[in-house]
Parts: C-alpha cells; structure tokens; sequence
C-alpha cells in the first residue's frame, strides 16, 4: 500500500490532460490508460513533486469518504508502473 511513502510518476509516463481526468501513457510499455477524475489527477500530479500519499490527497481536496478509493487507485498506478518510489 502506498501510504506513507513517497511517489512519484514514473520517468517513462506522460499524462496529458482531459475534461475527464488523463490519457496516461507509458512509453517503456506503450500501454495506455486513464485517470477518470480531475481530482485523481491532481493527486498524482502533487505526488510528482515528492509529497506523501496523506499530503497529496490532503491538497487535493479529497474527503475522508473518498479516501480508500483514492488509495486504490493509486495502488492500481503503482502495481502497473505508472507511479514508483521517489529515489532516496
């Protein structure tokens, strides 16, 4: 679980931005999936600038209801090589 660690998006992923969320794409894989909130979005993105999981989802606004399926998400990101661990 990616609680209390520090993430970051992996260096071979690119997101670009939709109305929906992302288009995130993997360049070491060339698989393509998607973030279906802004919010999501907001959270990964906050992770790129090496802050923790609480902080990021904290920033982003995301409520204590939202929480576990939040960190689900991420831990789906984390499982496929979309988000790894921020080097020491």
């Amino acid at each position: 679980m990616l609680a209390g660690d520090d993430w970051r998006l992996s260096p071979s992923v690119s997101l670009r931005p939709e109305p929906f969320g992302a288009l995130v794409y993997d360049f070491s894989t060339r698989r393509l999936s998607f973030l279906k909130t802004l919010r999501l979005l907001d959270v990964v993105r906050r992770l790129d600038g090496a802050t923790e999981v609480e902080a990021a989802m904290r920033a982003a606004g995301v409520d204590d209801v939202e929480w576990q399926g939040y960190l689900s998400a991420l831990d789906e990101l984390a499982a496929t090589g979309v988000l790894c661990k921020e080097a020491s």
